[in-house]
């Protein structure tokens, strides 16, 4: 059983979108380079009976399941904005903590490079994620069948997990959702990675963001693991917006309280048997 709320996990994403348009401010002309970069694994047939609704279906089914087990998680969260040389305009490291159904905070341990660049796009970003987990700005983004079509392109190999491979159609250009395609993990409908672009430019200086999602099994749980978007910026070329999640505590207060109460019991029944 579990990963996490569909709408706490795509809140991310949706806050990115809202962000990259910030990156103009301190661009500089680079050198063409191509985005996320394309799994190379063979894809193969799709399995016999799966359908667009059934996906779906087990999809929603087992996000509830996930939804109802999440507790609480931190995450070691290291945002950087750099060029396509590999050089760090901008840097914000720090701990995200959640606690379910819809609080996030975020605690700052480091930062270094560009003021402008960390207060216009990555502060704003991890506010935008913040406030969009809380439903402050609702926008529904989940992937789900009210919001996209799915066309079944068969499995994949996505590093440990075997997947189903979809394309994504958006039913509205709406810069919230994404056109692309989604790898779900065939034994727990979880989602294991995202690659598109919106399904709306951002802004007009955003001519194009491809990102890529990729997500990791902790425990029972599924969670986000790195994202990368690469931004095209009207007259000043690509930048490259990172996330690394680390160091996954999932659960942490409800396992203490378990821990303490086994403590408390094992005291009782050394007094008792005094």
């Amino acid at each position: 059983m579990a990963t996490t709320n569909t709408r706490v996990t795509q809140a991310l994403i949706v806050a990115t979108f809202a962000a990259i348009a910030m990156f103009a401010l301190e661009a500089k002309a680079e050198s063409d380079q191509e985005g996320p970069p394309e799994l190379t694994v063979p894809l193969e047939p799709l399995r016999a009976g799966m359908t667009e609704s059934q996906l779906f279906a087990e999809l929603d089914a087992h996000n509830e399941l996930r939804k109802s087990a999440l507790i609480d998680y931190t995450v070691l969260r290291t945002y950087q904005v750099v060029d396509l040389k590999g050089k760090v305009h901008a840097e914000e490291v720090g701990r995200m903590e959640f606690r379910a159904p819809d609080q996030k905070a975020f605690v700052a341990i480091s930062e270094r490079g560009s003021g402008m660049i960390r207060r216009m796009a990555l502060n704003r970003l991890i506010s935008s994620e913040i406030e969009a987990a809380a439903g402050k700005e609702h926008r529904d983004s989940a992937i789900s069948s009210a919001n996209y079509t799915f066309d079944l392109l068969g499995e994949q190999q996505v590093g440990p997990y075997h997947c189903f491979v979809a394309q994504a159609v958006p039913k509205r250009k709406d810069k919230y959702l994404f056109e692309g395609k989604v790898w779900i993990d065939v034994a727990d409908y979880a989602v294991v990675r995202i690659q598109g672009h919106p399904a709306r430019k951002p802004s007009f200086w955003i001519q194009r963001a491809d990102f890529v999602r990729q997500y990791e099994k902790i425990g029972n749980f599924w969670l986000p693991q790195r994202d990368e978007t690469f931004v095209q910026i009207r007259l000043y070329g690509k930048k490259v917006l990172t996330i690394a999640h680390e160091n996954y505590v999932v659960n942490g207060a409800q396992n203490n309280e378990a821990s303490t109460n086994t403590q408390q019991a094992r005291a009782r029944s050394v007094m008792g048997a005094n």
